[in-house]
């Protein structure tokens, strides 16, 4: 019997999706393991492989389909010695997607001839030229900031002549023209500002990603269902950043080079273990105390924050922690984290001292019960030895669940981090 392709849920927290790009066509004969389609989360972009062997004999959701609810059918597989042609007749009674006013409604309609989707790219040009929003995928938008291309200069083969990441090869930077547009946009824009008011002011519009959704969601709620408490200690990096020198030193012949980032990592992992206390996730009617330390990073990319995890970080050595560090941000910034290098993690640090911030407080990722918010490390007048002195100080916030981390806890938290930094070999003991 015909065998249904459902969009897979691809992370516990995925709840629908973006089908980026299908990899096979009607009449193609897969198996076990080959490609079948690219599928944008609100984290990542990912490839979704096929299990079953037989023909592709019908696709339901054209690729470029946005919020394609995880389950929902997106294509038919006949299985082996099956009538291709007989098997596109099994997912045709499907009057669900009426209820929905989704993408996947008009989907059937059109699934039965997907050759001619290319059709419409010669229409790409005319959101440009109209000042309508360029239509372009979140992930071609991701890469073509990173490589200064301008959309507007691009012809989407896509949907609807939507861009995808494959329109933006050989494509070349320029002076981006965008803003040129926002005056014809900010027409169009009253119908979908949603409860922004319209003051009359020049703008434009942009439909959230679905990683700006979830940011905004998870946020909204941590900061409504978690009562936060901030805790600051200063710390000296002098001897820090004389052991990283050392280090650093040592370790050029293996091409690595530690940042402060990974070894404030490595401090705080160790303090976790030592304060068990604060290594904790609340639960309702539960508290989860985790036997390990799970560091979740911050990292900016194009769109929007993501959080890749150094897992046991205490029980690793630095230079590990920094080879790790390194090809987690890369593969970030490609959109190619895999759920399970991003989700999960026991506690946060989020560094902005490179941007020149003093001091911030950070909001808790849940169900984590605490993240460590870095400032910048600066020349201060400093205690040292009981007199007067010029040091090298950084401010370093923790922001905890009271429900599950009382303050002397924290507190305690605090300290250890504190002298861990300022006392660095126990970082390498």
């Amino acid at each position: 019997m015909p065998i249904e392709l459902k969009m897979p849920a691809l992370s516990p927290t995925m709840e629908e999706g973006t089908l980026a790009k299908w990899l096979v066509k009607e009449g193609d004969t897969v198996k076990s393991g080959d490609l079948l389609a690219e599928i944008e989360t609100d984290k990542a972009t990912m490839e979704f492989e096929a299990i079953d062997e037989g023909v592709v004999s019908q696709i339901l959701v054209a690729e470029g389909t946005d919020n394609v609810k995880v389950g929902t059918v997106i294509a038919v597989i006949a299985g082996e010695g099956e009538d291709a042609s007989s098997a596109k007749a099994a997912p045709a009674p499907a009057p669900a997607p009426t209820a929905e006013p989704k993408a996947e409604a008009p989907a059937p309609a059109a699934a039965p001839a997907p050759t001619p989707a290319p059709a419409p790219a010669p229409a790409a040009a005319a959101p440009v030229a109209s000042g309508d929003r360029i239509k372009a995928s979140p992930l071609a938008k991701r890469l073509a900031a990173e490589r200064g291309i301008d959309l507007s200069t691009v012809t989407g083969t896509g949907p609807g002549g939507r861009i995808v990441k494959d329109d933006l090869d050989g494509a070349s930077a320029g002076a981006p023209a965008a803003p040129a547009a926002a005056p014809s946009a900010a027409a169009a824009a009253p119908a979908a500002a949603g409860s922004i008011p319209d003051f009359g002011i020049p703008h434009e519009d942009e439909k959230l990603s679905g990683m700006r959704k979830t940011i905004a969601r998870r946020l909204t709620e941590s900061m409504q269902q978690s009562p936060h408490i901030y805790l600051t200690v200063d710390i000296r990096l002098d001897a820090l950043l004389k052991l990283r020198g050392e280090l650093n030193a040592s370790l050029e012949s293996r091409g690595v080079k530690l940042s402060v980032n990974d070894m404030l990592i490595k401090a705080l992992a160790v303090a976790l273990e030592r304060v068990p206390a604060c290594n904790v996730s609340f639960g309702g009617d539960v508290m989860r105390q985790y036997k390990r330390a799970d560091i979740s990073v911050a990292v900016s990319i194009p769109g929007g924050l993501i959080t890749p995890i150094i897992t046991d970080a205490g029980g690793k050595s630095m230079s590990k922690i920094s080879t790790e560090m390194s090809e987690l941000a890369a593969k970030a910034k490609e959109g190619k984290l895999q759920p399970s290098e991003y989700q999960g993690g026991t506690a946060s640090i989020s560094n902005m001292g490179m941007m020149g911030i003093k001091q911030f407080t950070a909001v808790i990722n849940p169900p984590q019960g605490m993240i460590m918010a870095i400032g910048a490390g600066e020349k201060r007048p400093y205690i040292v030895d009981d007199a007067l002195a010029i040091a090298t100080v950084m401010s370093a916030t923790g922001s905890f669940d009271h429900r599950a981390i009382d303050g002397a806890d924290g507190a305690l938290l605090m300290k250890t981090f504190k002298e861990l930094v300022e006392n660095p070999l126990g970082l390498v003991a």
